[in-house]
């Protein structure tokens, strides 16, 4: 009987959740279709929902399909938005290894393609695998840069998700003037979008005034978190908050209500992907019943030891620095990288206005010079390097800003200095005709006056 109910229960869990889910083969359809670098990054942003992350299995499956795609289509910001995806799925079912190499490729495209709101999606996601380690300094590192860029982007959703990180991360530092401000400002920004982010921030503000001593305030907070995922499958999302409220009723020393919201965090990711969540609330469990009830304290030492084992064990922690020692020796690579060719384009710009400066001066010389005649071929081919010398100029000047806007691709930067050719050999062409007619001009005048002082020195003669 028990079986019949738990697999009618399985059954109706798992309609649910599909019916919940985006459609996987449309959006993807969409995504490659779709031209535009910034409407493809809103098409991604639609996979990230609450109710997938409870599916870490359906998330790995989607990035595997956005990752050929991305292969056929030959997108590096396809490819960027699939290993993020692939990254979370890999996070949520707890093998943080992969789900680490995955952010990293993801972090290492987006930064190629120039897309600050890609970046920011990527780099959030690396801050929750440190995060979930507790590795708290470089978890805030990831979610401060992901918010800088995300404020960069153009797309509004993703705004809310670094804050609202940061004042969890904040939380769990007791720094919580921080958490407040984070929580507080993602809550906000979550408001005017898709309210997908409200269940975590009544959590951490709910964590911030229990730690304040405002229990009334806190468990109200609590109330609004439970309110919010009421009737959704948000499996995590349920452990965090009775946890939380496990957390807090220890701190308020009400042990039975701790022991009731513990138990609840743990039944609510039993046989589940999401069972290393386990970890906190047997914690607590154990130290409640490490006095009373031997058999118990065992049951839940088990459980908290099996849970963090499977997180925290001393290989993969190893496997994890060294793959974050790679990652920052790739950065600092990167940012010195950039330095040189930052300071290389100032030098090449300094070089080609000393070499157009001396051609302007040397051109401008041969038409005033009223000391002999210029031939209009010397102009012209002046005229050709000045007309070179200044394309040279506005295409190292003008780089770094067309990259920007084309996101490196070859046809539209070629498209751009076409642009920028065509306005300038009308001009060339129009400044060229008035120096010619200018040194014409001077041509004359010089043989004019010495056509003058022949004229006198004959007469004197006679």
């Amino acid at each position: 009987m028990k079986r019949i109910v738990f697999f009618v229960c399985f059954f109706t869990g798992t309609c649910s959740a599909v019916a919940q889910q985006p459609n996987v083969d449309s959006i993807i359809q969409q995504i490659s279709i779709e031209k535009n670098a910034d409407k493809k990054v809103d098409l991604v942003t639609l996979f990230y929902t609450p109710e997938m992350n409870n599916f870490p299995g359906k998330v790995i499956e989607m990035g595997l399909q956005l990752l050929k795609q991305s292969q056929a289509d030959k997108n590096n910001l396809e490819a960027s938005a699939a290993y993020t995806m692939l990254g979370q799925g890999y996070r949520l079912s707890g093998n943080n290894i992969k789900a680490l190499d995955h952010h990293h490729k993801a972090i290492a495209l987006a930064e190629e393609t120039g897309n600050f709101s890609l970046l920011s999606m990527a780099e959030n996601q690396v801050g929750h695998v440190y995060k979930d380690r507790e590795q708290f300094d470089k978890a805030i590192q990831f979610y401060a840069s992901s918010a800088t860029h995300a404020e960069k982007g153009k797309n509004i959703r993703i705004r809310s998700w670094p804050l609202l990180n940061s004042a969890s991360v904040y939380l769990a530092l007791n720094k919580l003037d921080s958490a407040l401000m984070y929580a507080q400002r993602g809550y906000e920004l979550d408001l005017k979008n898709d309210r997908s982010g409200l269940v975590l921030a009544f959590i951490n503000l709910g964590g911030v005034q229990s730690k304040l001593g405002n229990a009334a305030l806190a468990v109200s907070y609590y109330n609004m978190a439970l309110a919010e995922a009421q009737g959704k499958p948000y499996t995590r999302y349920f452990n965090m908050i009775y946890s939380s409220m496990a957390q807090h009723y220890q701190s308020a020393g009400q042990t039975d209500s701790c022991e009731v919201y513990a138990r609840k965090a743990i039944d609510a990711v039993a046989n589940t992907p999401f069972f290393y969540l386990s970890s906190k609330p047997a914690q607590l469990l154990t130290s409640i019943y490490e006095k009373t009830n031997c058999d118990s304290t065992l049951k839940y030492a088990t459980v908290y030891k099996t849970a963090t084992d499977s997180l925290n064990n001393s290989k993969i922690s190893q496997q994890i620095q060294l793959m974050t020692f790679d990652e920052d020796l790739r950065q600092q690579e990167l940012a010195a990288e950039k330095i040189k060719t930052g300071e290389q384009r100032r030098q090449n710009i300094q070089y080609a206005l000393i070499a157009l400066g001396i051609i302007i001066l040397l051109s401008l010389y041969l038409l005033l010079s009223r000391s002999f005649i210029t031939s209009a071929k010397a102009i012209e081919f002046f005229g050709i390097i000045a007309l070179l010398i200044i394309f040279e100029f506005l295409n190292l000047l003008l780089h770094p800003f067309l990259e920007r806007i084309t996101h490196h691709s070859p046809v539209l930067m070629l498209l751009g200095l076409v642009c920028i050719a065509a306005l300038l050999v009308p001009l060339h062409h129009k400044i060229e005709k008035w120096a010619t007619a200018k040194l014409i001009e001077k041509n004359k005048q010089i043989r004019l006056a010495a056509a003058k002082r022949t004229i006198e020195q004959l007469e004197k003669k006679q």
